[in-house]
């Protein structure tokens, strides 16, 4: 009966809801003195049925718990923009699964200060994943954040950051966040999935998309080698029941990221060979449904992103330029005076001593007008460009080599 419900082909909370009330009937049929003393050992030996049941099944069908065979990957709906005032946005679907994916673009302000003891940096681009109780359909506080949030961030994060510009390229801090909405398998992979879909929703130029599937594997106790089935995309009860959890992530042309849990002695090379390619074939189709979407960054950033003015300072007074703050205070006061309010002034790029031209960046909030006071864009241009070159802003104090608009 284990078996005939493992090949059912039913959902998730249906199958598991079949298989208590099978054991809750087994229950029934012991006498009512010996049921609280025997219901560990059928906890047990019970849950080994079971897992036997999904196991033979199978090794010998070639049918899963969800009636897929081994390489097909669960239906896929994604969509961006989906929270239109957020810098970008998407929400990717897989099965059961689904992760909504946000990005914010911030300044060098936002970015992330990491103070240790060998390493003083700021992190430009962050990731972080929530894994709220109602995902898995249950009903508990939410506590901090744990190991399992830490360690699918750290993968999902490790899959994204080759492919994101980062400075000069690219001047905004950028903070990707994944909240999983719901969960039957792989939310790291559908984290990466959204995460890439969002960061092209924003317009940041990232260098290829990325995608992400996870691959199980089912094996023979007595020959492992020999008999064994991998299976693509799978689900948290074949994560469970089987015997490898290994996560692939990567472009059309290579891996990003991996992460493998075994609970085997050890792979053959000729086991590991064929899940990496069954998994770059997963990694295919899931990119294929994902570029049905967008398929690639948005040209211009959204209406709320915050624009960016860069003036690069001449080499001969970076020190006046990187050391002087009543210097930066006038700068702003200046600004105010011409109706730039608002503006967040940001030195970069000079520490110490200077092997490159020092940078002023300008920020100001949204795009229409890129200012408050309605000052437009060009108009913000030549006052800066104008103003310093001619003495009229600082007196000269900072000569500009170069002005850009971001």
């Amino acid at each position: 009966r284990c078996y005939a419900i493992a090949k059912s082909g039913s959902a998730k909370h249906e199958r598991s809801d079949a298989f208590e009330a099978l054991k809750e009937e087994f229950y029934a049929t012991l006498p009512e003195e010996e049921q609280e003393a025997k219901k560990m050992m059928i906890e047990r030996y019970y849950h080994a049925v079971e897992k036997a049941a999904m196991r033979n099944m199978i090794l010998d069908e070639g049918v899963r718990l969800d009636g897929r065979d081994t390489t097909t990957v669960r239906p896929i709906w994604c969509e961006t923009d989906y929270l239109p005032c957020a810098h970008g946005s998407a929400i990717f679907t897989r099965g059961e699964t689904q992760s909504l994916s946000t990005v914010t673009l911030g300044t060098k302000l936002d970015m992330k200060e990491r103070d240790e003891v060998l390493i003083q940096e700021t992190d430009q681009f962050v990731l972080h994943y929530n894994f709220p109780p109602f995902s898995t359909g249950e009903a508990r506080p939410q506590r901090g954040v744990g190991r399992r949030e830490i360690g699918h961030g750290n993968l999902a994060y490790r899959a994204l950051k080759p492919m994101i510009p980062m400075a000069p390229e690219n001047p905004y801090a950028v903070r990707v966040v994944s909240d999983i909405l719901e969960s039957n398998g792989s939310s790291s992979m559908a984290t990466v999935c959204a995460g890439c879909l969002a960061l092209m929703d924003a317009g940041v130029k990232i260098k290829k998309p990325v995608a992400g599937v996870a691959m199980g594997l089912i094996t023979d106790k007595d020959n492992p080698n020999e008999r064994y089935a991998i299976l693509t995309d799978i689900l948290g009860d074949e994560d469970h029941l089987g015997d490898m959890d290994f996560k692939v992530t990567g472009t059309k042309d290579g891996i990003t990221a991996t992460q493998m849990d075994i609970k085997v002695d050890g792979l053959s090379y000729d086991v590991l060979e064929r899940a990496l390619e069954q998994a770059r074939q997963g990694r295919l189709h899931i990119m294929g449904e994902m570029m049905k979407t967008i398929s690639e960054p948005r040209a211009e950033y959204k209406e709320f992103v915050p624009r960016m003015i860069q003036i690069r300072v001449a080499m001969a007074t970076c020190g006046i330029a990187a050391g002087a703050r009543e210097t930066m205070d006038e700068f702003i006061k200046v600004l105010g005076e011409q109706g730039i309010e608002n503006a967040v002034v940001t030195q970069t790029g000079c520490m110490g001593y200077c092997y490159a031209e020092p940078t002023i960046e300008l920020t100001m909030p949204g795009k229409e007008p890129i200012v408050y006071g309605h000052v437009d864009v060009e108009k913000v241009h030549e006052i800066i460009e104008k103003g310093i070159k001619g003495g009229e802003l600082l007196d000269g104090i900072i000569p500009v080599t170069h002005t850009s608009i971001v």
